[in-house]
């Protein structure tokens, strides 16, 4: 795992389970993750990651993606490739 995270959760929408993060760099549809804020963190495969309401392959640094979390991620979530 890497000591640097690739992007930060800004939202979270609690009813359908997705956290917005706004990427420092590329990510693709696939990826182990670790989502980690203080004590709490938890790793998932980013399956389903959406740009504008649309389901995309990758994201670029600068985007804010919504991804399909299993769990609650509050915003300043830190996330790191797993």
């Amino acid at each position: 795992m890497s000591d640097k995270p690739i992007g930060k959760v800004v939202h979270y929408y609690d009813k359908i389970g997705v956290a917005i993060v706004r990427l420092g760099g590329k990510l693709k549809a696939g990826s182990k993750l670790k989502f980690a804020k203080g004590d709490s963190e938890f790793k998932q495969v980013a399956e389903s990651m959406q740009l504008q309401h649309k389901q995309i392959d990758e994201g670029k640094k600068g985007q804010e993606i919504g991804i399909k979390v299993d769990q609650k991620t509050p915003e300043g979530t830190l996330v790191y490739p797993a």
